[in-house]
């Protein structure tokens, strides 16, 4: 959510700039503007909607000799969607700018107090009153001033601050929101919201924490604690990843590129973690030991949105292979209950970004409560991964599309082999079937490559005849049922079609009236140990004239018996299923979504990294 670019060095800055901003869009904003220093003045340019529209009114200042700025894409939180309210917002000289991400809790008060000291205010949002309270500590140090501003605050914020004081110089700060620093001695100084923009000049970046600031310039950039004052030593970190991996590889949309990708990003999150031979499971940044897995009473797993769904599935796996009580829980209700946790509790964060507000908050509250925490996340080096006491990462690398496709399926791939880990670890496994599902879990991407192509073809006829449906319900039962919610939520999010998933036997209590010959519902029927259950639902379906789309085991021709529509997929172990059945559930939400027009990589109202409560 909110992009942050910036940049001081050689290059010109607005193309550097608006570049970095494109590789951000998939964060989800609503405005945009950016900002430089030439020749002692800054100028300042600002648009609602797409970065398109920023780059129409820049188009005489594209070739600016500008080499210091900042640039910034806004998702509404406080003011609507405005040019007014689009960063970078100035202080009353106009000499000072600030972008800023995240929430200042306590900005009415502040912009009270300074409404009295006689402050002009030219928007309404939250964001305008820091630079209005770094100008009034400011003197000829923008560094102090922004630190006396910050202990003021109370909320979250990643920050960038320009100064035509300090011609040579951009200001970084962050809590709670997720910022980087991007570091090539020949090319300069940039600072992001995340990787991506980073990625064309330099693979070596710092990760700010929280209550830090870092002073960056040209040739050189300093890391300070906001809280002490004192000069902090930050490791050098190399990315792996590269500018090609951010970009569409020839597909029509990332999300489809994305979806191609799975097969790569589980096979690049399991590699090297089981021994083809015994079974074994590695997990290197663990970091936690024997005694500690093996004196856990109770598992909670806190996570949002998709990533929340396969906690759901991991559930399944832990308490079965495990043995371990597992809870679920929605991050953003997580700690407004009476948490019963204690030394004995593992909390695991499940999160894609490693920066969602929400779940973040709830793990800094289950390690106050003594639980050890374990983080499943993609981006290495962000606040949960460091927050935590062990990691799985998933190696899927950066996923562009808001909605969740690759880092989906390497979550669930991530967590089956947290299961065989556990299990190992707790002596609930023997040796023989931890090795036939790890063996099972690293041929499973070979099984999604070969159908990917042929899935898609057939989706896309068969949707057709959904693609203008007002209304879709998703069911499963068993290991499936978080699979049929997240199919409805695909669909909810890329196509705006009203979608819901049901466990396939809550049907007849209370959805069932729904059903007609107008409501389209796709059922997940693998042969599996609920098979005949599962069937026993969906002939109830069809007794109501429900339209239905099957997806099931490659063979089983009873289902041709039930309707014309049926998804074939080859048989793997049921346990494994979550993650094969997903795939046919993304590709029938990308292409109803591509066939009704909408914008499939950014949908409406959406963020990628949702770093607000």
């Amino acid at each position: 959510m909110c992009g942050i670019v910036g940049y001081v060095g050689r290059r010109r800055l607005v193309p550097v700039v608006l570049g970095g901003l494109k590789r951000l869009e998939y964060r989800g904003y609503d405005s945009a503007g950016i900002v430089y220093l030439q020749d002692g003045k800054l100028t300042k340019f600002r648009s609602e909607g797409k970065l398109q529209n920023l780059e129409n009114i820049m188009e005489d200042a594209l070739g600016a000799s500008s080499h210091i700025g900042l640039g910034h894409t806004r998702w509404a939180t406080h003011g609507a969607p405005t040019t007014e309210n689009a960063h970078p917002h100035s202080d009353c000289t106009g000499e000072l700018v600030v972008v800023h991400n995240g929430i200042i809790e306590n900005y009415h008060s502040l912009r009270n107090e300074l409404l009295e000291k006689g402050h002009k205010f030219a928007s309404e949002t939250d964001t305008e009153v820091l630079v209005h309270l770094i100008e009034d500590y400011l003197e000829d140090d923008l560094q102090e001033a922004v630190t006396k501003a910050l202990a003021r605050v109370e909320g979250s914020y990643a920050l960038g601050v320009l100064w035509s004081g300090m011609p040579d110089t951009l200001i970084a700060a962050r809590n709670h929101c997720p910022l980087v620093l991007g570091i090539h001695e020949e090319e300069g100084g940039f600072m992001a919201s995340d990787i991506p923009p980073l990625l064309p000049y330099t693979d070596q970046v710092v990760f700010l924490d929280d209550k830090e600031l870092a002073v960056l310039q040209a040739d050189n950039y300093a890391v300070y604690s906001l809280e002490t004052g004192e000069q902090i030593e930050k490791e050098v970190k190399t990315i792996a990843w590269n500018a090609a991996m951010a970009e569409k590889g020839g597909y029509k949309h990332f999300m489809l590129k994305e979806i191609y990708e799975q097969p790569q990003a589980i096979i690049d999150t399991v590699s090297g973690r089981i021994n083809p031979e015994t079974g074994s499971v590695t997990l290197p940044e663990m970091n936690l030991s024997d005694e500690d897995l093996t004196g856990i009473d109770r598992i909670f797993l806190v996570a949002c949105g998709t990533s929340w769904h396969a906690a759901l599935v991991a559930k399944y796996w832990i308490e079965r292979w495990a043995g371990i009580p597992v809870e679920v829980d929605i991050a953003s209700e997580f700690r407004y209950r009476k948490l019963l946790i204690n030394e004995r509790v593992l909390t695991v964060a499940i999160s894609q970004s490693g920066e969602t507000a929400d779940t973040l908050a709830g793990i800094r509250l289950a390690k106050e409560l003594g639980s050890k925490i374990v983080t499943i996340c993609n981006v290495v080096g962000s606040t949960m991964t460091r927050e935590a006491h062990g990691t799985v990462y998933t190696h899927a690398g950066p996923e562009i599309g808001v909605a969740s496709t690759k880092a989906f399926t390497s979550q669930l791939a991530a967590l089956f082999l947290f299961t065989l880990f556990l299990a190992e670890k707790r002596g609930t496994m023997d040796a023989k079937t931890r090795l036939e599902l790890g063996k099972e879990l690293i041929s499973l991407a070979t099984v999604i490559e070969k159908v990917l192509p042929v899935l898609q073809d057939e989706i896309k006829e068969l949707i057709e005849n959904y693609y203008d449906s007002r209304d879709f319900l998703f069911v499963g039962r068993g290991l499936n049922f978080p699979i049929a919610l997240e199919g409805a939520l695909k669909l909810k999010e890329i196509s705006y079609i009203h979608a819901e998933g049901y466990a396939s036997g809550e049907l007849k209590h209370g959805p069932i009236a729904l059903i007609d010959k107008d409501m389209p519902i796709l059922g997940i029927t693998p042969r599996d140990a609920v098979y005949q259950k599962s069937i026993s639902n969906v002939e109830e379906i069809k007794a109501r004239q429900g339209r239905l789309i099957l997806i099931g085991t490659k063979g089983d021709d009873h289902l041709k018996t039930i309707t014309d529509d049926v998804l074939y997929l080859p048989e793997v172990h049921e346990e494994l299923n979550p993650i094969l059945y997903t795939i046919p559930a993304q590709l029938l939400s990308y292409e109803i979504a591509s066939r009704r027009g909408c914008d499939v990589d950014q949908p409406r109202n959406l963020a990628k990294s949702v770093t607000v409560e």
